[in-house]
């Protein structure tokens, strides 16, 4: 594990180091002790990013942009809303979604034992299947959704020891995970934004190139 005093993170992040505080604060860099950050949720935020400082969509927006390039409706948002959202859809590239959409879950790696894989798996709505689909071999990876509520004791239940190099990443929200279910099942957009968010540049590839074909065809 990696450490980064926060000055030198907001150097990195071209922010300040109140900014920094204020994206811990957020769960989108994680602090492991007072005035210390893990250089590898920099790395991420920065992949994410791409040297913007535009702030992430709430909650219910980014969920309805997901839902809107995957078809859907976005029943939670008002018709002026979508309207809105649509309009900003057609004129977003793959990687402004990306950065847009970050806001849809608090995102948390671990390190799992082996044992715990099929048993956690189970209890999450899985993404990584997708990514045979995106054109990625089948890895161990564990990566998938659950309620925000549910987070703690999940982690408590398998042994889940937080490392944010680890391979079993947790996606909390609080939208309803029938929402989300549906979501997955309708389209790989989803999969896609959580793959554009990986370090591994083959991942981030898939999930761009498969954002920018959803966006194609959103635009007609």
């Amino acid at each position: 594990m990696s450490l980064l005093a926060v000055s030198e993170a907001a150097e990195r992040l071209g922010v300040s180091t109140r900014q920094v505080q204020h994206l811990v604060a957020r769960g989108e860099l994680r602090s492991l002790a007072r005035g210390v950050v893990d250089e590898t949720s920099v790395e991420r935020l920065l992949a994410v990013r791409r040297g913007s400082h535009t702030r992430a969509w709430a909650e219910s927006t980014a969920w309805a942009a997901v839902a809107l390039l995957s078809g859907g409706e976005a029943a939670w948002l008002g018709e002026s809303q979508r309207s809105r959202l649509r309009g900003r859809l057609r004129g977003l590239g793959a990687e402004e979604v990306v950065e847009r959409a970050r806001g849809r879950a608090g995102v948390r790696r671990y390190i799992a034992h082996r044992s715990a894989g099929e048993r956690l798996r189970s209890e999450l709505i899985d993404t990584w299947s997708a990514a045979a689909r995106l054109g990625l071999a089948e890895t161990n990876t564990i990566d998938g959704y659950l309620a925000t509520t549910d987070l703690n004791a999940v982690v408590s239940r398998h042994g889940l020891i937080r490392d944010d190099t680890g391979s079993v990443t947790l996606r909390a929200t609080s939208m309803d995970l029938d929402v989300v279910r549906d979501l997955v099942s309708a389209s790989d957009v989803l999969a896609a934004l959580d793959l554009a968010e990986s370090l591994d540049v083959r991942e981030r590839r898939a999930g761009i190139d498969a954002l920018g074909r959803a966006l194609g065809e959103f635009r007609g």
